[in-house]
């Protein structure tokens, strides 16, 4: 019995030995999770780097809007001239004759208008004509020549510009001058009868149309005074 526990106790000690001998990190390992695994989730998270944002192109300007700028600052109206010649897609390759050619073009764009107009209030006049009584139908037959009077000057107009480019192009510039002044004056012949004849019954739609092209015709004039000058 006495041998059984001396062998006891010897067992007992070369336990505790090997259990201090042990490295701690080891006892740790079989206790539970590690530490680095049981606060991975408490360490700081990185966000990716955010996506590089692709540039921007600049904005390619138009290759004559200089041109254009500085065309249109030789003349009356300058908002209106280069609404009107950048409307024209020719605008971005034409040189300053070219410019010309273009606000001649638009005034006889604005005068082809004006006549379009006048004949519709004309056609409008007739019509109301026909369901009214006589004596009113005398006044509005007065509107209606004095329209269709309006629809042959605007015409004039439109033709006037059309030989006003056929002169820039031949780079008659004097010539084209004076088509381009006579175009200006047409509608105003229209604006004067009814005053004469009719006052107060002048077209407001006429009136627009009138100071549009007058404008417009300005403009041109003032383009054409450039070529004259350089030439």
């Amino acid at each position: 019995m006495a041998a059984m526990v001396v062998t006891m106790s010897n067992k007992a000690v070369v336990l505790l030995l090997l259990v201090a001998l042990l490295p701690l990190g080891a006892l740790g390992s079989r206790s539970g999770p590690s530490a680095h695994h049981g606060h991975a989730g408490h360490g700081p998270k990185h966000s990716p780097p955010p996506s590089p944002t692709p540039a921007t192109p600049a904005p390619v300007a138009a290759p004559a809007a200089a041109l254009v700028r500085s065309t249109c600052n030789s003349t009356t109206y300058y908002d209106l001239c280069v609404s009107a010649l950048g409307a024209d897609p020719s605008s971005a390759t034409a040189d300053v004759r070219g410019l010309s050619s273009i606000a001649v073009s638009a005034a006889a764009t604005n005068a082809s208008g004006g006549a379009a107009t006048a004949a519709a209030l004309a056609n409008g006049t007739a019509a109301a004509s026909n369901a009214q009584a006589a004596p009113a139908t005398a006044a509005d037959a007065t509107v209606q020549a004095l329209l269709r009077t309006c629809v042959a000057k605007y015409g004039q107009a439109r033709d006037a510009l059309s030989a006003a480019r056929d002169s820039i192009t031949a780079q008659d510039y004097d010539f084209a001058n004076v088509h381009v002044s006579a175009a200006a004056e047409y509608p105003q012949v229209c604006k004067a009868l009814f005053r004469r004849q009719r006052p107060g019954q002048y077209p407001a739609e006429l009136a627009a149309r009138e100071e549009a092209l007058r404008q417009l015709c300005s403009i041109a004039l003032d383009i054409i005074a450039l070529l004259a000058n350089s030439s």
